[in-house]
C-alpha cells in the first residue's frame, strides 16, 4: 500500500479548516430564512446575517498574514481554529439578531485561514505538485459547503416527517440552531490536529532558523530534496523589513506592480461574479423559481455535490493545464450559466388562481384583489403579495406563493446554477488561492496576501449583504445578468494580464514576476 507523505499528510490537516470555513459558511443558507421569521429580520437585516462573517474576515485578513509574519503560520493558524470553535458554540445558543451577528463576526476572523492556509501549504509544498496540494484546501472548503447544504436538507426533511426524534430533539423551533451546532466537532477536530504540524519551513529561514528549517524539509521532502529547497529559499532570502511601513512601501513599489495588479483582479472577480450569493442563498434562489421549500434544499445539496465532482477535476488538471487554461474556460462557463438564468427568471410569469389561494394556509380574502392577476415579473408580483398580506406574512409564505403562482423554465435556473458552480469550481475557485500563495515573494507573502484577502473579502461581504436587496429591488434575471457581464470582463483582464506558473518554484516565480 502506498504511503503517505509527510507533507500530505500536513497539507491535509491545515487544509481541514477549508472543510470548516465551506460547512460555517453556506450553513446560514438554511438558516436565514428562519432566523428572518423568528426575529422579524428586513432585507438589509437578512443580508447582514449572512455577510457578517466576511466582515470579520475583512478586520482579520488584513492583519492574519503579517502576523503570521512575525510569530509563525502555527501560532495564527491555532488562534484561527479555536475562534471556530468560539463562534460555533456562540452562534448555536444566540438568543438575539444582536447575538447571532457578534458570533458570526467572530466566526468570520476565522475565515482568515483561507489566505494562511494556501501560504502554509504552499511553503511545505514541491514545485511539481504545489497546485495540487493547495487545490486540496479549496477540495476541503466544498466538501464543508456539501456537508452543510446535505445536513440542511436532513434536518428539514425531519422536521417535518414530525418523528419522534424531531419532536425530542423540539427540532420545529430549534432547527436553525441544530444546523449551526452540528459545526461544532468539525471546529473541534481541526484545532486539536494542529497541534501536530511543524512550522513552514520558509518562515523558520526567514527569521533565521536554518537548522529548524532543515530539520523540517527533511521530515518533508527527504535529505537530497531538502538541500536544493535549502538553497533556492537562502538566494531569494532578504534582509527582514525593519517596519509595517516599509513593507507597505515595498508591496505597492514599481517593481511588484504586476504582481499586485494580477491579484487584485483575480481576487475581485472571484467574488463579483456572484459565486457567495448562489452558495449563501441557494436555497432561497431554487425557492424563487417556485419548486418550493422541500425541493428547494434538495437542489441545494446538488450544488454541492457539482461543486466536489468538479473542483476534484480542477485538482487534476492544475499543474497539467496549468492555472490559466482553467480561470479562463471558467469565466466562460460563469458568464454563459449567468444567462441561462437570466432568460429562465426574465421569461417567467407569475398568476395566482382561485384553486391555488384555496390550498394555501393564508387568510384568502386578502389575496383576492389579485386572483387571476398575471405580472410579468417578480417585483412586481412580491410587491402586489406584501401589499395585500403586509411584509411579515408575505416573508413567511413566500415560497409558497411563488410556487403556487410562477409559470417559468425551471429546468433553464438549475443547469444555469449547477453551471455556474461547475465552472467556479473548476477555476476561480481553487486558482485564485494557488496563484496567491506562488506569485508573492517569500519575504513579503504575508503581508501581500493579507491586502488581497482584505479586498477579495470586502467584495465578497459587498456581494452577500446587497443580494437580498437586488432581489426585492433589481428583481432575479437583472441580478443574474449583472453577474454574467462581471464574468466576461473578468476573462478579457485575466487574459491580457495573467502568465502562466506551472510547474515553477516560488523563487523562480519571484524572479520572473518581480523586476
Amino acid at each position: 500500500m502506498h504511503k503517505i507523505s509527510p507533507s500530505l499528510y500536513i497539507a491535509l490537516m491545515v487544509s481541514f479548516g477549508g472543510f470548516v470555513f465551506g460547512f460555517d459558511a453556506s450553513v446560514i443558507s438554511g438558516v436565514v430564512s428562519f432566523v428572518a421569521i423568528e426575529f422579524n429580520l428586513t432585507d438589509w437585516q437578512q443580508g447582514f446575517v449572512v455577510s457578517s462573517p466576511t466582515l470579520g474576515a475583512v478586520i482579520a485578513s488584513s492583519v492574519a498574514g503579517t502576523i503570521s509574519d512575525k510569530v509563525g503560520r502555527k501560532k495564527v493558524l491555532l488562534v484561527i481554529a479555536l475562534l471556530y470553535v468560539v463562534s460555533a458554540v456562540c452562534s448555536t445558543f444566540a438568543n438575539s439578531y444582536e447575538m447571532l451577528i457578534v458570533s458570526r463576526f467572530l466566526g468570520g476572523m476565522a475565515f482568515s485561514s483561507l489566505i494562511l492556509a494556501p501560504v502554509y501549504i504552499a511553503e511545505i509544498s514541491e514545485a511539481k505538485q504545489r497546485g495540487k496540494m493547495i487545490s486540496i484546501n479549496q477540495f476541503n472548503i466544498v466538501i464543508g459547503l456539501s456537508a452543510a447544504y446535505f445536513t440542511n436538507y436532513f434536518l428539514v426533511d425531519l422536521m417535518q416527517s414530525e418523528s419522534a426524534l424531531a419532536t425530542s430533539i423540539n427540532l420545529q423551533e430549534n432547527i436553525w440552531r441544530w444546523m449551526l451546532g452540528l459545526e461544532i466537532l468539525p471546529a473541534m477536530l481541526f484545532f486539536i490536529g494542529l497541534f501536530f504540524i511543524p512550522e513552514s519551513p520558509r518562515y523558520l529561514v526567514m527569521k533565521g532558523e536554518q537548522q529548524k528549517a532543515k530539520e523540517v524539509l527533511t521530515k518533508l521532502h527527504g535529505a537530497e530534496l531538502m538541500q536544493v529547497e535549502l538553497n533556492e529559499i537562502e538566494k531569494t532570502k532578504q534582509a527582514k523589513t525593519p517596519n509595517l511601513l516599509a513593507s507597505f512601501k515595498e508591496l505597492f513599489s514599481k517593481k511588484m506592480r504586476l504582481v499586485m495588479l494580477i491579484g487584485v483582479t483575480v481576487a475581485i472577480f472571484q467574488q463579483v461574479t456572484g459565486v457567495n450569493a448562489i452558495y449563501f442563498y441557494a436555497p432561497s434562489i431554487f425557492e424563487q423559481s417556485g419548486v418550493g421549500t422541500n425541493a428547494a434544499f434538495a437542489q441545494a445539496v446538488w450544488v454541492g455535490l457539482i461543486n466536489v465532482i468538479f473542483t476534484i477535476i480542477a485538482m487534476l488538471l492544475i499543474d497539467k493545464v496549468g492555472r490559466k487554461p482553467l480561470l479562463n474556460v471558467g469565466l466562460i462557463g460563469i458568464a454563459l450559466s449567468m444567462i441561462l438564468c437570466f432568460i429562465g427568471f426574465n421569461n417567467a410569469t407569475y398568476k395566482l388562481t382561485p384553486n391555488a389561494v384555496q390550498t394555501l394556509e393564508i387568510n384568502q380574502e386578502q389575496l383576492q384583489p389579485i386572483v387571476n392577476v398575471e405580472f410579468n415579473d417578480d417585483l412586481e408580483f412580491k410587491q402586489a403579495l406584501t401589499d395585500a398580506l403586509g411584509k411579515q406574512e408575505f416573508k413567511k409564505h413566500e415560497a409558497k406563493l411563488i410556487q403556487s403562482a410562477i409559470n417559468i423554465e425551471a429546468t433553464f435556473v438549475l443547469a444555469g446554477i449547477l453551471g455556474f458552480v461547475a465552472s467556479f469550481a473548476v477555476s476561480l475557485g481553487p486558482v485564485m488561492w494557488v496563484l496567491l500563495a506562488e506569485i508573492f515573494p517569500n519575504h513579503l507573502r504575508g503581508i501581500a496576501i493579507s491586502v488581497v484577502g482584505v479586498i477579495n473579502s470586502a467584495i465578497s461581504f459587498s456581494i452577500q449583504l446587497i443580494f437580498p436587496w437586488q432581489l426585492s429591488n433589481l428583481g432575479t434575471a437583472l441580478t443574474f445578468l449583472l453577474y454574467g457581464l462581471f464574468a466576461v470582463l473578468g476573462f478579457v483582464l485575466i487574459s491580457y494580464l495573467l502568465p502562466e506558473t506551472k510547474g515553477k518554484t516560488l523563487e523562480q516565480i519571484e524572479k520572473k514576476l518581480v523586476s
